[in-house]
């Protein structure tokens, strides 16, 4: 079998990666294994020297990543540039606090000496996605090594020239060999994979189905996994809210990466009183964004990833249309340029309600008032995280607690950071990843009782 990788924007075909051998997948998890009894007894300070290096080949190679990310997705070149500089920070964040926030813990007992410490798994299977392909990697690869782990990566197909750039990177930054690799597999060889006893965690960040069928395979096997799958997350725009700043806001959450974001706010839950005015300036702002090749520094969106993903979308929008959204905004657009688009009069009970829009598409309903926003808010299979714009501080914070998700920014747009935890509740999955509950998602905690 041989992946190929395709540009989204040209069409033009860029290169063709054979499949590794059942030969090749045994001698990758076999120096993982080997190498994690290494790797795990390196002082916090030889790993971070390690990914202080793999900063600067970062920040050195910087032009050249970003360009490949473009290629092989699409995303525009100042976004692929900021994804790359976000990765080098990953790196220097935990080279400097991952020891502190992985310290012994003492407990008072009646013991003499009693209390937890954080102990490195083993071998971590990693499935990622496409759509941030440095990034998505990074942000468990690097807290996850830091705590003594080691990982094989299974990149997404079609951006597999990502996936080996970042294992050259961890090469040339000096990294042992086995600390940090590639698998160029596909689906149904996960299956084995998951199973075989080399490999003791697995982290996924991907779709609902994609989720449910890791983590059978996980507990089948008895394994631990973390899990960040989709999102229809909500933007709550109450009466009071600066609506200015707040459309700014939603619109750059919705339509950056051309709306191919896990964390995007894609249900636009307005107060009454403001709909109309949100909803034109929003729909002057979107109607602005220049849509177009992704190289070209005046472009604000490029392509969507796969032709695929953007009929599924269109059929999303076609649905919703017959199911009474109204069609505000929407430009032309064909094969994988699929045009900015804002829908009006969206119900619970729509499409563009109720499943994730994996692309530039937003969707506005009205509410009462906040009450109703947050009834609203929570009819969602899904829980990953929420927006909530509103000048009272203290009326955000009461609401914050009401919504059912695994994270509520108020007055700004969500975003992952590295100091502070990421993850879902419901259908969105489970574990975290960032700050320090992140790291220790990837570790064993261990009870010390000295009688």
């Amino acid at each position: 079998m041989t992946f190929k990788t395709t540009n989204p924007y040209t069409g033009k075909h860029l290169a063709d990666y054979p499949a590794y051998t059942d030969a090749q997948i045994d001698n990758l998890l076999t120096r993982a294994a080997a190498q994690f009894a290494d790797w795990s007894m390196r002082s916090f300070t030889y790993r971070a020297d390690c990914f202080r290096r793999l900063a600067v080949v970062l920040r050195q190679r910087h032009d050249e990543l970003a360009l490949l990310m473009t290629h092989e997705m699409g995303k525009i070149l100042a976004e692929s540039r900021a994804e790359i500089e976000k990765c080098a920070a990953q790196c220097d964040y935990y080279a400097t606090h991952a020891e502190a926030m992985l310290h012994p813990e003492a407990i008072d007992t009646e013991a003499q000496l009693s209390g937890i410490s954080y102990e490195p798994m083993g071998v971590v299977l990693a499935i990622m996605p496409w759509n941030f392909p440095f990034w998505q990697v990074f942000r468990y690869a690097v807290p996850a090594l830091m705590a003594g782990n080691v990982t094989l990566l299974k990149p997404a197909p079609n951006t597999l020239g990502c996936g080996l750039a970042i294992e050259n990177a961890f090469r040339e930054a000096g990294f042992p060999e086995g600390v940090f690799a590639c698998l160029l597999v596909d689906v149904p060889a996960l299956t084995p994979i998951i199973a075989d006893d080399r490999i003791n965690m697995i982290t996924l960040t991907g779709s609902e189905r994609a989720g449910a069928s890791v983590a059978a395979l996980a507990g089948a096997n008895i394994k631990k996994c973390v899990l960040e799958l989709g999102g229809t997350d909500p933007l709550l725009v109450l009466a009071d809210a600066n609506l200015d700043a707040a459309a700014k806001a939603a619109v750059t959450s919705r339509m950056s990466n051309a709306g191919q974001v896990c964390i995007a706010a894609k249900r636009w839950l307005v107060e009454a009183a403001v709909a109309d005015e949100f909803t034109h300036r929003v729909a002057d702002l979107i109607r602005a964004i220049r849509q177009g090749n992704p190289l070209d520094p005046a472009i604000q969106m490029g392509p969507i990833a796969r032709p695929d993903l953007a009929d599924t979308l269109r059929r999303q929008l076609t649905t919703a249309q017959a199911q009474g959204a109204q069609l505000l905004v929407s430009g032309s657009g064909e094969g994988t340029l699929f045009a900015p688009t804002l829908l009006g009069n969206v119900r619970p009970d729509n499409i563009a309600f109720r499943e994730e829009t994996f692309g530039p598409l937003a969707a506005i309903t009205t509410v009462r008032d906040a009450e109703e926003a947050i009834q609203v808010a929570n009819k969602s299979r899904y829980g990953l995280s929420a927006a909530v714009w509103t000048t009272n501080l203290d009326r955000a914070a009461q609401l914050a607690r009401q919504l059912q998700v695994g994270s509520v920014f108020v007055n700004t747009v969500v975003r992952s950071d590295s100091r502070l935890p990421i993850g879902g509740v419901k259908k969105s999955g489970y574990g975290r990843e960032l700050g320090p509950t992140g790291i220790r998602e990837f570790c064993a905690t261990k009870t010390l009782f000295v009688a």
